[in-house]
C-alpha cells in the first residue's frame, strides 16, 4: 500500500458535490470534471505480481485505470481490454510503461463473443500467458425514472456486456 501518511485518503481528494455530468457512450475520463484520482500520485507498488500477466476489460479509465496501474506496479504485464476510447487507452498504456511493464491495446466490444476470445488469443500470443482476469467494462445507459421505460435492445446489451461476455471456450487455455 501507499504510504500517504497520516491523513484519511477519503478526505484527501475533491469532495462531492460534483457538478452533473453525462456524456454519450462510450465516455471520455478527459470530459470529466473533476478527473477521476487512479492513484498516479498515491499508489506505489510492491511487486507482489511480479512476472505476471493481466487482462482488464474497461481498462482505458476509471477503476479499469485504477486497476491497470495498480497492477502495474505491482510487476504485471497488462492488456487493456476497451470499446472505442482510443485516447484514454494509450493514456492507461504510458502509466503502465512508466511503470516498467508492457501493455497491450484490445480495441473492440465484449458483447460479441467472438471478440472476447480475441481477447484472451492475442494476450497469450503478446505475453506468452494469461494469469489474472479482471472483468471490469460494463454498460449501464442513461438512468430512467421505471424500468418500463428500458427498452429490449438496451436490455439484451446491457445482458452481452455485463453478464454474459466470455470467451467461446467455457474454460480458458492454461500456458
Amino acid at each position: 500500500m501507499a504510504t500517504v501518511g497520516t491523513q484519511d485518503p477519503k478526505k484527501s481528494g475533491k469532495q462531492p458535490p460534483f457538478p452533473p455530468q453525462e456524456q454519450q457512450s462510450p465516455g471520455s475520463e478527459k470530459e470529466m470534471s473533476p478527473r477521476p484520482d487512479y492513484g498516479v500520485d498515491s499508489y506505489e507498488g510492491h511487486g507482489r505480481l511480479k512476472g505476471r500477466v493481466a487482462l482488464i476489460t474497461g481498462g482505458d479509465s476509471g477503476i479499469g485505470r485504477a486497476v491497470a496501474l495498480a497492477f502495474a506496479r505491482e510487476g504485471a504485464d497488462v492488456a487493456i481490454a476497451y470499446l472505442s476510447e482510443q485516447e484514454d487507452a494509450e493514456e492507461t498504456q504510458r502509466w503502465i510503461e512508466d511503470a516498467g511493464q508492457r501493455a497491450l491495446l484490445l480495441p473492440g466490444d465484449i458483447a460479441d463473443e467472438r471478440h472476447c476470445q480475441k481477447l484472451i488469443d492475442e494476450t497469450i500470443r503478446k505475453f506468452g500467458r494469461l494469469d489474472i482476469l479482471v472483468n471490469n467494462a460494463a454498460y449501464q445507459g442513461k438512468a430512467v425514472e421505471s424500468f418500463e421505460q428500458i427498452d429490449a435492445e438496451r436490455l439484451d446489451r446491457t445482458f452481452r456486456v455485463n453478464i454474459l461476455a466470455r470467451s467461446t471456450s467455457p474454460g480458458t487455455r492454461r500456458r
